[in-house]
């Protein structure tokens, strides 16, 4: 079992939580859905967590096979964490857990967001009608990581690194992109202060933003509340 704890039910739900719902848990997944990483890189990506408490949670998700080590050949020969092809399959959950997360009536307390959550938000917000027939490929560069965004027949494919030739690339940090996709901060603004760079064409940076449009608030929960009062937010 991975937990300390357990639900001791034979539901499949309960022992899914028994597994990866401890606390971090899930957000090591997500650190992991774009590829190994270092314990090092796992720290920066979850600042919140402590070494001891990560390293925890990676053993525990060892030991029911949803991550697994590897060391990496010479000259690296580093030791990484990446997901097995069955924890792999947590993409789907983690993308539509986040996605209803964004229709909250309740806003985070935290602006925080990292690299990893903010390009993973873009599956869920996609818009393929928007896309069209569009053909194009973008690159996010955030911080010290670098994302390649492929957009083609109205599928939208995330990897890490750099993109080959791309339309346009969007230099700037996670948070910066989360205002820029929530309308918060316009994309000129961005400029203006240096806060966000362009490389390639503006016009294709601008029309990239415009696919993913936040979802409205769940509307059940806003009975009592006014009309355009809540801030939205990416999950």
């Amino acid at each position: 079992m991975a937990t300390k704890r357990s639900y001791g039910e034979a539901c499949r739900f309960a022992y899914a939580l028994d597994l990866v719902g401890e606390r971090w848990a899930l957000l090591v997944v997500r650190e992991l859905l774009f590829g190994p990483k270092r314990f090092t890189d796992l720290r920066a990506g979850l600042p919140h967590a402590s070494p001891n408490i990560l390293s925890e949670r990676l053993r525990e998700l060892e030991q029911v096979g949803v991550v697994h080590r590897r060391k990496l050949p010479p000259p690296a020969a580093s030791q990484v964490y990446e997901l097995t092809e069955w924890g792999r399959e947590l993409e789907p959950v983690v993308t539509q857990l986040g996605a209803w997360g964004a229709r909250s009536p309740v806003p985070p307390a935290s602006r925080e967001i990292g690299a990893s959550s903010i390009v993973l938000a873009l599956r869920s917000l996609f818009d393929a009608e928007a896309a069209g027939d569009l053909e194009a490929g973008y690159e996010l560069r955030l911080g010290e990581e670098s994302f390649h965004v492929d957009i083609a027949g109205g599928e939208l494919e995330l990897s890490r690194g750099g993109a080959e030739a791309p339309v346009a690339a969007i230099e700037t940090d996670a948070e910066t992109l989360a205002a820029l996709l929530t309308g918060q901060l316009q994309l000129e603004d961005a400029l203006n202060s240096g806060a966000a760079s362009i490389e390639g064409s503006k016009r294709d940076a601008r029309s990239f933003l415009k696919l993913f449009p936040m979802p409205e608030p769940c509307p059940a929960s806003r009975q009592d509340e006014p009309a355009g009062s809540r801030e939205r937010q990416l999950a």
